[in-house]
């Protein structure tokens, strides 16, 4: 299992990226950020927010397999199921 400071991490990734995001909308909506370089800085923001999930995936596929050669650890040599 995941410690708590590792869900942490993207949790708090994930809420500066939304407080990003705000800032960015109220920015362009009160003419303190040009449109223009607020696509750039979306773009910025949403591959930013790619790269978390993949991370995610990475390291949730990196549990699971750590899993699997676990059980598979235990039940070498043993009775399969249906034998």
């Amino acid at each position: 299992m995941a410690s708590r400071a590792a869900k942490s991490k993207p949790n708090r990734e994930i809420r500066d990226l939304k407080k990003q995001l705000e800032d960015l909308a109220a920015g362009v909506l009160d003419g303190t950020v040009e449109r223009g370089n607020a696509v750039v800085v979306n773009q910025i923001i949403n591959t930013r927010a790619r790269l978390i999930e993949l991370e995610r995936r990475a390291k949730e596929v990196e549990e699971l397999e750590t899993r699997l050669a676990a059980l598979e650890e235990r039940t070498q040599g043993g009775r399969s199921w249906r034998a």
